[in-house]
């Protein structure tokens, strides 16, 4: 039948089974817009308040739901204030599409009003970018969009259609989608090398990244930890892939994570990384990282072994897909002496804060109680991001949401507004800094125009907290523009755009305002006042070995020794 490019794209969406897309319209993309109007029963579009906020939440669906999320804009700025959030999908391995429009053919090149290159703009952060200029090539590539970000190691590919494309007409021809495809890298030797290596450790150490939780491979961890009998650490991507309450979990590793899993990790004689990427804030000093440790590195992207730590040992290739070979030929093993050496940390090194007022880590624990751990957590970044990823307990892959690899403040609400649009039965809380909020507060207007209930926890200090916290760590207490006491109102601004608002500055006021959240129905902010001091502990100086993990206490013993 003949279709437009524009019915063709809508045609396209609901052959790959997407129901829901989020963005802006403009003058260039008004054909897709005008064919959406015509299939809104099929296709649920929601309207977000700024692009940027349609590429969040489009990536908070993904990581949700862990489908495609698909956002859309018009050409020029509507197309590059989706960049960050093409950048923080792609830093995270999330698979988005993001269809953008474009001028007619024959103004491209000409600086012709709102007129980019969009596809060259992102080049560097896709994995793949399109421009289509023919109507006839237009539902292909759709379709080899899709399975692209899917396929491998997922990520976001870019389609940039121009107007005319969109308007005109061609023979379309449904085609059942196709899923996405990973290649098998690794062999029977390579598999032999690595139970060899598991087999004969006495000192055994799991380390889980996002890998984990993009390939569905959480009961497959889950067991393999089991028949190892071996600690387990996690990367802030992933959480949720091992259970937070499991007794072999020591808690997150790296520049904020717990002294028992950096200690352990300096001290173990096989370091098993599963679908992580050695990063900067996990690794520390890359000399000293491990040093003790054979490791052995399983991932989906060849490129990552031997990338940033040397591994003695690796397989390439789906981590679900390996971990049930491996499973299926691992004895059981135990390792008594060596987990009891851990536990001992565990007792010696505990997680602490001052619970005699109101603090983040106290509202975080709060919110882990009163939703039983089953709620699905977003944040933005800074140190509300590490109190979340330190305090609530996650037992189920993607219900942690946040921007790891970039690391984007202002990335939270509009993730949080995917992640509930794609998981409506969950209860769905953005923890953002103040700082971190005012970037996209503007989304509060998105939830409560389709009423959409979120609850929107603001941690306020009235600073930028994390970089304060450098500022008096390393920069002797110089706080060039961190302090944020101006008088903005978040209450009154969050009612203004049509939530509900609480503000909390006792800690007998959390649980209540918690539970009055959940019951409204609709999108909350709940403001919490906490001193500006506050500090997220453990951490390990920028540079130093993950093993000269730091405290509160450490520096409270090093000053009185001064």
């Amino acid at each position: 039948m003949q279709l437009t490019g524009a019915e063709i794209i809508v045609e396209c969406l609901k052959e790959q089974g997407v129901d829901t897309v989020f963005g802006y319209p403009g003058g260039t993309i008004l054909n897709v817009y005008d064919a959406l109007y015509k299939h809104q029963r099929e296709i649920f579009h929601v309207l977000t308040s700024h692009e940027q906020g349609a590429a969040h939440a489009a990536d908070g669906y993904a990581r949700a739901t862990g489908k495609v999320g698909v956002c859309l804009a018009t050409s020029g700025p509507g197309a590059t204030n989706l960049v960050t959030g093409i950048a923080t999908a792609y830093m995270d391995s999330i698979p988005m599409v993001a269809i953008t429009a474009n001028v007619t053919l024959p103004m491209l090149g000409k600086d012709s009003f709102q007129e980019v290159d969009i596809a060259g703009v992102t080049m560097p952060i896709t994995k793949h970018g399109y421009i289509v200029k023919d109507v006839s090539i237009l539902a292909d590539t759709l379709r080899k969009a899709f399975r692209i970000a899917a396929s491998g190691r997922p990520g976001p590919v870019l389609v940039d259609v121009t107007k005319d494309v969109t308007a005109a007409l061609y023979e379309y021809t449904p085609k059942e989608p196709e899923k996405p495809e990973w290649v098998k890298k690794y062999n029977e030797e390579e598999v032999e090398q690595a139970l060899k290596l598991l087999t004969r450790a006495k000192k055994p150490y799991i380390f889980v990244g996002g890998g984990a939780v993009l390939s569905g491979a959480s009961g497959q961890v889950r067991e393999f930890a089991a028949k190892m009998d071996a600690p387990v650490c996690d990367t802030l991507m992933g959480k949720g892939a091992f259970d937070g309450h499991n007794p072999l979990y020591t808690g997150m590793i790296g520049m904020h994570g717990t002294k028992t899993s950096n200690l352990g990790v300096s001290e173990c004689d096989l370091l098993i990384a599963l679908g992580a990427r050695f990063s900067d804030r996990v690794v520390g000093n890359v000399k000293k990282f491990a040093s003790n440790a054979k490791i052995l590195h399983i991932d989906i992207d060849a490129a990552e072994i031997n990338k940033n730590v040397r591994a003695d040992a690796s397989l390439v290739g789906d981590l679900k897909d390996i971990l049930n070979t491996i499973n299926s030929r691992l004895p059981q093993l135990s390792h008594e002496e060596w987990t009891s050496h851990i536990k001992e940390y565990m007792e010696k090194y505990p997680l602490k804060y001052d619970d005699s007022v109101l603090s983040c880590p106290y509202v975080i624990e709060e919110l882990d109680r009163i939703t039983g751990g089953d709620a699905i957590i977003t944040t933005d970044v800074g140190q509300h991001q590490m109190w979340a990823a330190q305090y609530y307990h996650y037992t189920k892959p993607r219900t942690f949401i946040s921007s790891g690899g970039l690391g984007t403040m202002g990335y939270g609400l509009g993730a949080c507004i995917g992640a509930k649009m794609g998981k409506p039965d969950k209860i769905c809380v953005n923890i953002a800094g103040d700082g971190c909020f005012r970037m996209n507060m503007n989304e509060l207007a998105t939830a409560s125009r389709y009423n959409i209930p979120v609850i929107q926890v603001v941690i306020n200090n009235h600073v930028l907290g994390m970089v304060r916290q450098w500022q008096t760590l390393f920069y002797d207490h110089r706080y060039s523009q961190t302090v944020l006491a101006d008088k903005v109102d978040f209450c009154k601004v969050a009612e203004g755009l049509g939530c509900m608002a609480i503000r909390v500055t006792q800690k007998e006021e959390v649980a209540p305002a918690i539970e009055k959240a959940i019951a409204a129905g609709g999108p909350v902010l709940i403001e919490c006042v906490i001193p500006e001091d506050d500090k997220v502990f453990p951490m390990v100086s920028p540079g130093a070995a993950i093993s000269e993990v730091f405290d509160g206490d450490d520096l409270a013993g090093e000053n009185a020794a001064q």
